[in-house]
């Protein structure tokens, strides 16, 4: 029996662990563990953090496979794995539904001003009702960077809530909503919401270009990645109050500074990057990396839908 070993760079969900631990012709090992080890190792399991690097993939001499408990890919190098004919694997629309779910969470959130709403009331605030600003979203133009996996589920949940979706994509996609250009979007919509991977084309274009062309009091959510955005541009825009408010589950630098202006000012509304965390999504995701990922070190991987890339 052929003895394949997995390198772990984050913990993943139990029952995904106990997939690995109990396969026989497995052996695990920690990344505090590599040194000495390369040549051994097949296999990487990770999930956003750990950085799947040049220098790491050039390291292991006999890797044949990455997996990715998740969609973006941007901690993982692709030209190189590529390159040296490395599989990377991925969980593409496992976690739509969820990060869907999270957007149109922090969509209503935000248009409606729940979360002070809220935390006035925890105070003992109760005639802070009588400032109440909150909006409805119904009749809004919720213009979608993006019609992926993601993005279409965005588009319907946001549809039944009575609200016209447009969208700007590389293509046109077959969807029964608007498809605009981007600077169409950004003038139309009373809020977007970016659906985006992060890629050097991506990188910042979310500038002080663009927000300045954005409606006046329009909104701006983010659970892509938060490299999209020019975090420095968009504090600005807030503190102007041409953008009336912004929601997100990432940031560019993770965890963010104690001060970080975007964590603390008063009209954001900012997540840990749980969206896809919820137990149903995270262990389905880790459980399908594992399959894949096993399934391909022994040969029997069929299914080319969760290949990234082409090798």
């Amino acid at each position: 029996m052929t003895k394949h070993t997995v390198l772990m760079l984050e913990t993943i969900a139990d029952n995904a662990m106990e997939m690995l631990e109990q396969a026989d012709d497995v052996s695990i090992i920690w990344e505090s563990d590599l040194a000495g080890n390369e040549s051994v190792v097949d296999g990487i399991i990770t999930r956003g953090k750990g950085q799947v690097n040049e220098q790491l993939l050039t390291s292991l001499p006999n890797l044949k496979a990455v997996a990715r408990c998740g969609v973006g890919l941007d901690n993982v190098d692709i030209p190189t794995a590529t390159k040296h004919q490395i599989q990377v694997l991925n969980t593409p629309g496992e976690n739509s539904a969820t990060i869907a779910e999270h957007t149109i969470s922090l969509l209503l959130m935000l248009v409606r001003h729940l979360y002070s709403s809220i935390n006035d009331t925890k105070s003992g605030n109760w005639e802070s009702r009588k400032n109440f600003g909150g909006d409805e979203i119904r009749g809004k133009t919720l213009g979608l960077l993006g019609m992926g996996n993601i993005g279409s589920q965005v588009a319907k949940m946001a549809e039944l809530f009575g609200m016209k979706v447009i969208y700007a994509n590389l293509d046109k996609v077959d969807v029964p909503y608007e498809y605009v250009t981007i600077d169409e979007l950004i003038q139309q919509s009373d809020v977007i919401s970016i659906h985006l991977p992060l890629t050097k084309s991506t990188s910042k274009m979310v500038d002080d270009s663009f927000l300045s062309k954005m409606k006046e009091g329009s909104y701006l959510i983010n659970t892509a990645r938060g490299g999209i955005i020019d975090e420095e541009a968009l504090v600005e825009a807030l503190n102007s109050g041409h953008i009336a408010g912004f929601a997100a589950d990432v940031l560019a630098v993770e965890p963010p500074a104690d001060n970080h202006p975007l964590v603390i000012h008063p009209s954001t509304l900012i997540t840990a990057h749980v969206g896809s965390l919820t137990k149903l999504t995270f262990e389905n995701m880790c459980v399908l990396s594992v399959e894949n990922i096993l399934s391909l070190l022994r040969g029997d991987y069929v299914d080319r839908k969760y290949r990234f890339n082409e090798v």
